[in-house]
């Protein structure tokens, strides 16, 4: 398990405010900016962010100066909380844990898609944030593997190429996403010899 002082540190310009009315609307605006972002791609209108984060614009401003600083924070707060979220279902059995974070990391892929091609991926802080998020969900697979729950011939880059590449087809709801994971899930769990 990754614990909060063994992550991989990531360095991000944007810092959550001190205050809990503003930490509210800094939240807020995170949650909007990525339903925004993953329904809307990265044009989708700052106006309609703020107001559906129950903020003005100022506040959007004032949090996030530029468009890019909204989406690197939306970035980076989504790797932030698949790492958390490894922590969170740690305790579980293997398998389990490993398919409820690969459930989160779904969620995370559909923003990524969206402003992924806006975001320079070659600084040091993208690099840290993969790491962060291989640091997070390696341990789950191996222990699942270790259980005899996962098939021991797939990788956690294979499993995480796999699972990127089923969240880039679109769905006609949720329920179908679901579906389509939890089949291209059962060709990577152990099957006991017979």
């Amino acid at each position: 398990m990754v614990s909060e002082q063994s992550r991989p540190a990531l360095r991000v310009d944007v810092r959550r405010p001190q205050r809990a009315d503003a930490r509210r609307n800094f939240d807020a605006l995170l949650a909007a900016a990525r339903d925004a972002f993953a329904t809307k791609g990265v044009g989708a209108s700052l106006e309609d962010i703020a107001r559906q984060a129950g903020v003005g614009i100022g506040t959007l401003y004032r949090n996030f100066p530029n468009r890019r600083d909204l989406m690197h924070a939306v970035y980076f707060g989504e790797i932030e909380e698949l790492c958390i979220a490894a922590e969170d279902v740690a305790d579980l059995p293997p398998w389990e844990a490993l398919t409820t974070w690969l459930h989160r990391f779904v969620e995370y892929a559909a923003t990524k898609r969206a402003i992924w091609e806006s975001l320079n991926r070659e600084t040091e802080n993208f690099k840290a944030a993969r790491e962060a998020m291989y640091a997070a969900g390696t341990p789950l697979f191996e222990r699942a593997q270790a259980a005899g729950a996962a098939r021991k011939d797939v990788s956690f880059d294979d499993l995480l190429r796999m699972v990127s590449g089923l969240t880039a087809a679109g769905f006609v709801d949720q329920a179908q996403r679901d579906r389509v994971l939890a089949i291209a899930l059962e060709g990577v769990r152990a099957r006991a010899s017979f």
